[in-house]
């Protein structure tokens, strides 16, 4: 059978955008995802159902692609979870609402992609939420999506000493970290409601699975897209031992920033001598593909609580502070936030997240604050390893080898550590773990320390961003349309050409696949 539209990925974008493509009953779509689907929200499993586990992140879990990717030399390739499952990252994820910020959009816009601005972005955002406590121009009252703030419950004293620290350090607060003014202390926005994690399987897909023009298959593998000369004509899929072609006018990569560039490459379309490394015919040479990757990283500054203090649970109120680093020309590029050492979500196996604590100290006992780099200046790859599908692409976040993000990094770890000084955290802080102050007092062992336990998000993106010709390494142009080739989308994190600012990178994600669904329709 030949669709209109075949959507590899089933991912938060793809979701979207299978489900808004599905409102036209003239147009035919297909959602292929290679992880499980679970048409009846009754059936979902409780990894995916409920958010106070990151059991779906686990290295055995079946709703994760579990790849293994390098974040720093020092510590070497590390387990890196990415959605395999209907609604992927949107479907194990912490379930952050944290929209890009104004200046991220304006600052696409820059760089040639004109429809990226947020004036042009917004109404996008608004159409996918429906924000439950705040109603005015930059948000939306009837979308699908869910959106609140975490606040129910008394503050935990962790949380009281860190808003007053940040207050007493000259930081206001902010209402709304998604609105014009996110500078600042305040609540991040949640799609977590009443303990559901709603994923846009369930508030975008779900609603629209009746529609005879949609049809969506799990465990169908996406091996490639098949081009005639330079026009995609359809994919090849894996499902039930067997491999099979997909006719389609129009096909969209919605794979992540990981998948999606790995597919470009396996089909023909990459950096030339990389094509030519593994065997594969060069359909369309462009040489950004799998360049350009981006993501958050974090690095984080422990300390022992007192007696009797409290850290928190899932619902609790958790803050976050967005500034400013000193001599930054780009506004709000740092974040930090506190937390406990143990993960509030219930891991696999407990105590990963304390891996980095020394002394005889009880994890328990343990708190953290967070430093985000938000906009780094670094990047780096996602590059072939195999011709075989099956086989994980090779990719390497390449963190802090730009001396800006380190620079920043090492500045905002020691401003946690005056916040931890001030007189907010008298009663509740007994004393730091790490850094040590020898590590602090040098920069080179403060570097050297970062790199060795710094963590990582799940925020991949850039892979295959989005620019005007003028720019070489661009892989679409501003309508999400692969260069040099016909009928083939990209419309996920990998497009953005450079990543949000804020810390978060889902609600972006979803406001993506909300922009496209005109220009798709279209042809």
């Amino acid at each position: 059978m030949k669709y209109d539209v075949v959507i590899a990925g089933g991912g938060a974008a793809g979701s979207v955008l299978a489900s808004r493509l599905a409102e036209n009953p003239k147009i035919s779509v297909l959602l292929l995802e290679a992880g499980p689907d679970y048409p009846d929200p009754k059936n979902l499993p409780d990894d995916i159902k409920f958010g106070d586990t990151r059991y779906a992140e686990a290295e055995d879990s079946e709703h994760n692609w579990a790849l293994r990717g390098t974040i720093t030399e020092e510590q070497g390739e590390i387990h890196v979870a990415q959605g395999k499952v209907i609604g992927g990252g949107s479907s194990i994820n912490g379930q952050a609402m944290q929209r890009g910020f104004p200046e991220d959009f304006d600052s696409w816009s820059s760089l040639g992609n004109t429809e990226w601005s947020y004036s042009k972005v917004l109404p996008y955002f608004r159409k996918s939420e429906r924000d439950l406590d705040i109603r005015d121009d930059f948000h939306g009252t009837d979308g699908p999506l869910p959106v609140r703030r975490r606040q129910s419950g008394p503050w935990p004293d962790i949380q009281k000493a860190f808003h007053a620290a940040c207050l007493q350090s000259g930081f206001g607060p902010t209402e709304d970290t998604n609105g014009a003014n996110p500078s600042g202390i305040g609540l991040p926005p949640s799609n977590n409601l009443d303990g559901l994690r709603m994923s846009t399987a369930l508030t975008h897909l779900y609603p629209m699975r009746h529609c005879l023009n949609l049809t969506v298959r799990g465990r169908a593998f996406v091996r490639k897209i098949l081009f005639k000369n330079l026009k995609a004509v359809g994919v090849e899929v894996e499902s039930g031992g067997e491999v099979f072609t997909v006719e389609a006018d129009r096909i969209v990569l919605t794979a992540g920033a990981i998948k999606s560039p790995h597919i470009l490459m396996l089909s023909g379309i990459g950096p030339k001598d990389q094509l030519q490394k593994f065997g594969v015919r060069t359909v369309r040479e462009l040489p950004g593909v799998g360049q350009n990757l981006w993501n958050h990283l974090s690095a984080q500054v422990s300390f022992k609580v007192r007696e009797g203090i409290t850290l928190g649970a899932v619902d609790s109120v958790h803050f976050s502070l967005h500034y400013t680093s000193r001599g930054s020309n780009a506004i709000n590029d740092m974040l930090l936030r506190t937390g406990p050492a143990v993960d509030e979500r219930q891991e696999r196996r407990p105590g990963v997240r304390t891996k980095y604590l020394s002394g005889e100290v009880s994890p328990d006992q343990v708190a953290r604050i967070s430093c985000t780099l938000g906009l780094p200046d670094g990047s780096g790859y996602v590059k072939l390893a195999s011709a075989d599908p099956s086989v994980q692409p090779a990719f390497n976040y390449c963190y802090l080898q730009h001396p800006n993000d380190i620079r920043r990094v090492r500045e905002g770890v020691r401003f946690a550590t005056k916040l931890l000084e001030s007189a907010a955290y008298k009663n509740v802080a007994e004393y730091r773990i790490l850094p040590t102050d020898s590590i602090l007092a040098n920069d080179d062992a403060l570097d050297r320390w970062i790199r060795q336990t710094v963590g990582t998000a799940r925020h991949v993106s850039g892979t295959c961003k989005m620019g005007p010709d003028s720019d070489a390494m661009a892989v679409v142009d501003q309508y999400c349309r692969v260069k040099g080739v016909q009928g083939l989308w990209v419309a996920d994190a990998s497009v953005m050409p450079r990543i949000p600012r804020s810390g978060g990178a889902h609600a972006t994600v979803v406001m993506i696949g909300e922009r496209v669904v005109d220009w798709i329709a279209a042809g």
